[in-house]
């Protein structure tokens, strides 16, 4: 009798978890979308989504996610755009809300209703990709175009320079490049040192970087 009962139980048990389980899926995705990690993978393909679709693929080489070694540990550089109108660094921000900043401004804030955060300028942000990949290439610096996408439901509250736009815009400030400033020969080069230069692209690889930015903020922080 009780052998049977509890075979029901456990049985009515399992078909209740049938049903739940789903839930607990649907919810941890929502959780993650929302998390800051969730709303770059989203912002980050929203942008190789618009590339890939409205570049032409012989002119303009997309190159993503790409992970540098460097002096202090690594960098890692959201997309590379590479063409014979020059080498595009895209840092790729989802956010939301008032955006204020300037050029030179060590942090920029969003504001949303009347809650307030600050983060680092991201043009300085991209500085560091630029110095790395201009090490990397051996390339002139002047044909490395810094590119800062807000892919968010965001507006600038302070004037912006040129090449901080919101992620419509990006196609438009691409093709605004219309001198070609690197040879067919160099764009295989730079392409191929790339890919052969970057780190490997697993999780580790990202988890390692991650580590070494908590580091670094630690560091400044003490």
């Amino acid at each position: 009798m009780l052998g049977a009962l509890l075979s029901g139980v456990l049985t009515q048990l399992q078909h209740s978890w049938y049903l739940i389980l789903p839930g607990f899926i649907i919810l941890g995705i929502f959780v993650f979308l929302k998390s800051p990690t969730g709303k770059g993978m989203i912002g980050e393909m929203l942008i190789n989504f618009t590339v890939n679709f409205k570049l032409d693929k012989n002119k303009y080489h997309l190159i993503r996610n790409v992970t540098f070694p460097t002096e202090d540990g690594t960098t890692q550089i959201d997309h590379i755009i590479v063409s014979e109108y020059g080498i595009f660094i895209i840092e790729t921000k989802n956010m939301a809300g008032w955006i204020y900043g300037g050029e030179k401004q060590k942090t920029w804030t969003q504001k949303i209703y009347k809650h307030t955060a600050k983060f680092q300028n991201p043009l300085h942000q991209n500085y560091k990709h630029i110095k790395t990949l201009e090490s990397a290439l051996k390339i002139d610096i002047k044909k490395i175009f810094s590119v800062i996408v807000f892919a968010g439901n965001s507006t600038f509250k302070t004037e912006m320079p040129n090449n901080v736009i919101k992620s419509d815009k990006i196609i438009d400030y691409i093709k605004s490049k219309t001198e070609k400033i690197i040879s067919s020969e160099n764009v295989e080069k730079a392409i191929n040192i790339i890919e052969t230069g970057r780190l490997p692209k697993t999780l580790k690889t990202h988890r390692n970087h991650i580590d070494n930015v908590k580091s670094i903020i630690k560091q400044k922080a003490e």
